[in-house]
């Protein structure tokens, strides 16, 4: 059976419509909400149809501007119902050339994944919002950009910093590198607040 590039992406025929009904039930016009998301009109609709595959930051992103989690995004269970993850009980979700695999309960402030992170994808790709992110290597090397720092990490290394700081993550080697990551919906406490 041959398919058309018009046919929704694998495992994201499930998150198109979603995103759509969630769109939709917050009273949100696709103009509105690709505004508040940084995205045109044009690449919500097709995200919302299957026909553009979603990336994590753009997951995020419409998740927050909806009030909601990535894990509802991704049709999760609520943690009440599921609040052990076995492996390999769902397909890994492609986007952008990551891959990315549910390992935390959804509906909770605290999101997480296990990501794998190809050479020379996303690389370039500036990353600002509101929350907390934690990442814990676990294979390959990666490079963490958080403002004008460069932090090459290795096995083993983790980070967590305020991701309303400008960041970038990508693989150091061709390789790639698998890591843990994690991030909160919430905005990061100001332990300095100005006087």
């Amino acid at each position: 059976m041959t398919t058309s590039a018009a046919t929704p992406a694998d495992g994201l025929d499930r998150v198109a419509p979603r995103l759509r009904d969630l769109r939709r039930s917050r009273g949100l016009t696709l103009e509105a909400a690709a505004l508040r998301a940084g995205l045109s009109p044009a690449h919500l609709s097709r995200l919302e149809t299957g026909h553009r595959q979603p990336s994590l930051p753009m997951l995020l992103a419409l998740a927050r501007i909806y009030g909601t989690t990535v894990g509802e995004v991704l049709g999760e269970l609520p943690p009440e119902e599921q609040p052990v993850i076995r492996g390999g009980r769902a397909a890994p979700m492609n986007a952008d050339g990551w891959t990315y695999h549910q390992v935390g309960a959804s509906g909770r402030a605290m999101q997480a994944l296990r990501v794998v992170v190809p050479y020379g994808a996303q690389g370039d790709l500036v990353r600002v919002h509101p929350g907390e992110e934690w990442l814990y290597v676990l294979d390959g090397r990666l490079r963490l950009v958080l403002g004008d720092t460069v932090h090459e990490m290795a096995p083993g290394d983790s980070a967590h910093f305020d991701s309303l700081t400008p960041h970038r993550i990508a693989a150091a080697t061709s390789d790639g590198a698998e890591l843990l990551f994690m991030h909160t919906l919430l905005q990061s406490p100001d332990f300095h607040p100005h006087v």
